[in-house]
């Protein structure tokens, strides 16, 4: 089979990666969790996530017609590092959503007029109207982590972004809509041996980029700018939700309890919600450094 990109994930795990993390990947057994600060050693048991995700995919139909009925405007970015789960994360919590209230927003590279536009404004293009919940596959966000890690964007540029940032989001809560940002950390192990995963598996590995090829080496860049951006942008009007995110499975549970409890809707209901996870899920503080 031929692999992506010359198989070069596969020649970073052999090559290029430190010592310790090629050993925990290849030690690793089937379920284990590779981070070895994780709360949890084990996967979460999948007879025991379908049990709690059938019953917090009700909650999320009422919630989604009540937002329609009462035209509520919800956006939920889905922010983090590459493979951390975003993207199943935001389908679990979409599958059963009426696509008419409901969109995902997953913007590509700006175009030339984009590229020369207001920064923020192609976002602006995709915010819901009443009525309406946008899950945004990543954001704004992009300039104050990857554009940055990359050289993609300007030292001047990023100072800018941050500096219209916090009046940015303050308009768009004043104007009612509710802001729910979601950021998912991954461990390294856990990020390259998904991406190993990827490279083998001709299903997927369409989600690899040469992104996520350059950044394997720059691992220790992400986290510096990270670190930065939450500085910058763990607002009380607009805050941070971390959510640890090795286990897929509690992942989305955790993001999807986030969502439910974010907005008041007819038929919420606070026990079937269930109480957050605090071992994996908390503000920024909860993410370990480097």
């Amino acid at each position: 089979m031929d692999l992506p990109f010359d198989g070069a994930i596969s020649r970073f795990l052999n090559e290029t990666a430190p010592k310790e993390l090629r050993k925990t990947i290849e030690k690793a057994s089937k379920d284990e969790i590779l981070w070895k600060d994780y709360p949890y050693r084990q996967e979460m048991k999948k007879k025991d996530y379908e049990v709690q995700m059938d019953a917090l995919q009700v909650q999320l139909v009422r919630m989604a017609a009540d937002v329609k009925a009462t035209g509520k405007r919800m956006v939920v970015v889905f922010e983090g590092r590459d493979a951390a789960g975003k993207g199943g994360a935001i389908s679990a919590a979409h599958m059963n959503l009426n696509p008419r209230v409901a969109g995902i927003v997953a913007l590509p590279k700006p175009s030339d007029r984009e590229a020369a536009q207001w920064y923020f404004q192609r976002y602006v293009d995709w915010l819901p109207a009443a009525g309406e919940i946008a899950f945004f596959d990543r954001s704004w966000y992009n300039r104050g982590i990857v554009e940055h890690v990359f050289g993609f964007c300007t030292p001047e540029q990023r100072a800018k972004f941050f500096r219209q940032l916090p009046e940015f989001e303050r308009m768009l809560v004043d104007e009612g809509i509710i802001l729910i940002k979601l950021w998912l950390e991954v461990g390294q192990a856990e990020q390259l041996q998904r991406f190993l995963d990827r490279e083998q598996d001709p299903l997927k590995q369409w989600k690899l980029s040469p992104i996520d090829i350059d950044g394997l080496a720059k691992w220790q860049e992400y986290c510096v700018a990270i670190d930065e951006t939450f500085a910058q942008s763990h607002f009380k009007y607009a805050p941070w939700t971390v959510i640890l995110s090795d286990d897929k499975l509690r992942t989305r549970i955790c993001a999807i309890q986030n969502i439910l409890l974010a907005v008041d809707y007819k038929g919420k209901d606070l026990d079937v919600i269930g109480k957050i996870d605090g071992k994996i899920c908390g503000g920024p503080k909860i993410r370990p450094k480097g």
